[in-house]
């Protein structure tokens, strides 16, 4: 009940925090240069200052900034994101299709991140001066220091055009014939590079954390306690050290959930990875202010909603957590 009750809670601040973020999204897209109008003039091939006008009023674009505020605002709540007039289609089938690929590839880089980063980090503190910890030392000093967009064209070259186990771009081969698992097999195939690149920064991350935390869990009283009534190492460490030491590592992947979205952005552009971070980008080129708009909201909302998963997820690994007032 209590779960129930803080889980609720922490989903009314959620929306109060998601419209603030589009508030302000839209008041900063308000003050910068250009508008729908010049995005349909620009398609056009040119407008004279008349026609221009003629948009703006069309499109309510003369009104004053509250009033395009609070009409913004009731779309979005309606589902409703605007028009797109470059792409030629509205904002949110246009992000729902590019959606899954970025989901695709942030949630597969984060497990991925979290899976290696809690085995390197426990295996390491298990045996601190063993050689696979002074690698494990190596691998999250690389990994913590060497920009994203570096390691993926570093990755680009060495795997894709000089030994060519991975394709160069893209998401899927146009020329794949087969069935789902064909299909499924070539998209596994075309995001193991890009997946490896945004997990690198987060792999090193968690692995450092993970050590340290065990380390100090294998050093408390309780464990000794475990240790003296004659369990195994194996038990010590699976059955009660590692659920408190991934505590930690659990709040850290929730908070870090933001960067590893707005690492996709670098990621997808470096690999051609048809997601929102390609379309953010060509977006921004285009000044197509709708769809600026439309997925600087739905990046809010994933990461939001990634939050609330992690509190929830921590809460049930330290039930203890929930029982604070």
């Amino acid at each position: 009940m209590r779960f129930l009750q803080t889980t609720l809670t922490r989903v009314f601040y959620a929306v109060l925090l998601l419209l603030a973020v589009l508030v302000l999204n839209f008041s900063l897209m308000h003050l910068a240069p250009g508008d729908v109008a010049d995005t349909i003039s620009q398609s056009m091939g040119g407008a004279d200052q008349e026609v221009l006008d003629e948009i703006r009023r069309d499109y309510g674009l003369d009104k004053p900034f509250i009033v395009q505020l609070g009409r913004y605002i009731g779309n979005v709540l309606q589902f409703d994101l605007g028009y797109s007039f470059f792409y030629n289609q509205s904002v949110t089938s246009l992000i729902l299709g590019k959606l899954p690929a970025t989901l695709l590839l942030v949630i597969s880089a984060q497990l991925l991140a979290l899976i290696l980063g809690v085995v390197m980090g426990v295996y390491s503190a298990r045996k601190p001066n063993g050689i696979v910890s002074h690698f494990v030392t190596l691998f999250a000093l690389f990994g913590y220091s060497a920009p994203v967009f570096w390691t993926g064209i570093l990755l680009l070259i060495g795997f894709s055009l000089h030994i060519q186990w991975f394709p160069v771009a893209g998401m899927r081969d146009v020329t794949i014939e087969g069935g789902f698992f064909a299909q499924a097999a070539d998209i596994a195939r075309h995001l193991v590079l890009p997946m490896i690149t945004l997990s690198s920064i987060f792999i090193a991350l968690y692995s450092r954390l993970s050590r340290a935390t065990m380390m100090e869990t294998l050093g408390s009283d309780y464990v000794r306690t475990a240790k003296a009534k004659g369990l195994t190492t194996r038990q010590v460490v699976y059955k009660h050290a590692l659920k408190n030491s991934l505590s930690p590592v659990i709040t850290l992947a929730g908070l870090q959930f933001s960067a590893v979205v707005s690492g996709a952005v670098l990621v997808e552009a470096v690999f051609s990875w048809p997601g929102l971070g390609t379309l953010a980008f060509q977006s921004i080129i285009a000044r197509d202010t709708p769809t600026i708009l439309g997925i600087l909201f739905f990046s809010a909302l994933v990461v939001i909603i990634g939050n609330l998963l992690t509190d929830a997820a921590h809460r049930l690994v330290d039930p203890r957590i929930g029982g604070r007032k």
